[in-house]
């Protein structure tokens, strides 16, 4: 029920959600499916939530893209309920109830709790009821859906030989492990001056004097966090792990005992004020424990946080500007890299001490960083590369090309996998032949 649950979070959130992008799409047909229709709004409450995740760091093409991967799926959709119905396949009324109670359940959490979630329905000017009433039908269709997959195409365990001859004989249906790179960084974060950073740190003492007097964490947050993806939910940030935020503000919350306000944190994105809410460790798909570099299971905290930013204006980004391309000009003249990270960098993630980040697979980096790396050779020195962090300026040192992977690379994860895409073959196959059954006309946006 997961996609429910975020589809209701897109219903609560609807004016948050996506305010431009789904202006123009949000009323008429984007498909018609045998006698049934996918709506715009359909798509673009899904478009939406995905576009939070990214955080605006998508192209208008990436865009077009997931508009279109999201419009087969809801066709999908209709067209595996079709077919529930006519074979009989059907939900009871205890069993949508169920589900509608936890995917409830589920929400009200993500909004720090009953009062949370009753102040945000205030907002959107709706109520539970109606939130119910909406999702009652997306539960039973989910359902009915969930219940004919497992019948047409359930899943077979595979045995350990079985995979490694299906990953032997099939390596062109397995990703591949992307290229990487191995760099270093200098990072010129573009910094407040000291008045402007008071006066954020103040307000960050002033929210959480606000939560240790006992006002509502979901409350405080959607009144006073400056992070737009986070505020009207909580300020939650869901499951983090080790290497996902900023070195200080992780170094603090791993450290911070549950259910605990923290004092003010400063990140490269302002002062944060955190709560631990639970502590879990990171399961493979084998349904073991990951484990970190020190061979201990890799822990994850569920954590929610307000941010007041430290407002930069103009002259401050122009001042950080300036000192990257004079640390440019040196590292390339031939200046000691590791002194110029001594020197000017102010990185705050994990790095060794003359600024290497290892190897980075080149998919994890944004498109202009990545574009900006392409060309830069190995002992080389890219142009000043700006993201949100600061300016930032690399030097290549080693590259490795795409390649497959190995057996023993993932062995123990094989059988799991190779269960999961002969699942996947059957269901495509399946669904070919549902939509070569089916009329399904795509009407133009």
């Amino acid at each position: 029920m997961k996609r429910l649950i975020c589809l209701a979070l897109v219903l609560v959130l609807g004016a948050f959600a996506a305010p431009t992008l789904a202006a123009e799409r949000l009323d008429g047909i984007a498909a018609v499916v045998n006698d049934d229709v996918v709506l715009q709004s359909d798509v673009e409450e899904q478009l939406a939530l995905i576009l939070m995740r990214f955080q605006g760091q998508v192209d208008s093409t990436m865009v077009d893209t997931l508009r279109t991967q999201i419009l087969n799926q809801l066709i999908d959709e209709k067209l595996i309920v079709s077919e529930g119905k006519r074979l009989g396949v059907t939900a009871t009324d205890a069993e949508v109830n169920r589900e509608l109670e936890k995917a409830i359940h589920d929400i009200k959490e993500r909004f720090g709790g009953e009062e949370g979630f009753r102040q945000q329905l205030a907002k959107e000017n709706t109520t539970e009821a109606k939130l119910r009433e909406k999702l009652r039908a997306d539960v039973r269709q989910q359902l009915i859906r969930d219940k004919l997959v497992q019948r047409q195409i359930p899943k077979k365990s595979v045995s350990p030989a079985e995979a490694e001859a299906y990953f032997k004989a099939n390596h062109e249906k397995f990703p591949k492990v992307p290229p990487e790179l191995k760099i270093s960084v200098i990072q010129i974060p573009a910094s407040a001056d000291s008045a402007t950073e008071s006066k954020a740190k103040s307000a960050a003492v002033a929210i959480r004097k606000r939560l240790a007097g006992g006002e509502k964490f979901a409350k405080v947050a959607a009144e006073a966090s400056q992070d737009p993806a986070t505020a009207k939910n909580g300020g939650d940030l869901g499951f983090v792990g080790r290497g996902l935020l900023d070195r200080p503000l992780e170094d603090a919350v791993f450290s911070l005992p549950l259910n605990h306000i923290s004092d003010p944190i400063r990140s490269s994105a302002g002062w944060h004020v955190v709560e631990v809410l639970d502590r879990d460790t990171v399961k493979t798909k084998a349904g073991r424990d990951s484990m970190d570099v020190a061979g201990k299971p890799a822990l994850e905290l569920h954590v929610r946080h307000i941010l007041v930013r430290v407002p930069v204006v103009e002259a401050d980004a122009e001042r950080a500007k300036k000192l990257a391309d004079n640390v440019r000009a040196q590292a390339v003249k031939g200046t000691p890299f590791g002194d110029l990270v001594k020197r000017y960098s102010k990185y705050e993630g994990p790095a060794g001490p003359d600024g290497d980040l290892g190897f980075i697979s080149l998919g994890t980096l944004q498109p202009h960083i990545r574009a900006g790396l392409d060309s830069v050779k190995v002992g080389g020195i890219s142009e000043v590369l700006v993201n949100t962090a600061g300016f930032n300026v690399f030097k290549v040192t080693d590259r490795k090309p795409e390649r497959e992977y190995q057996l023993e690379e993932i062995k123990e994860e094989l059988p799991d996998a190779v269960a999961e895409l002969k699942q996947r073959e059957s269901y495509d196959n399946w669904m070919k032949g549902l939509r070569g059954k089916a009329h399904i006309e795509v009407r133009k946006g």
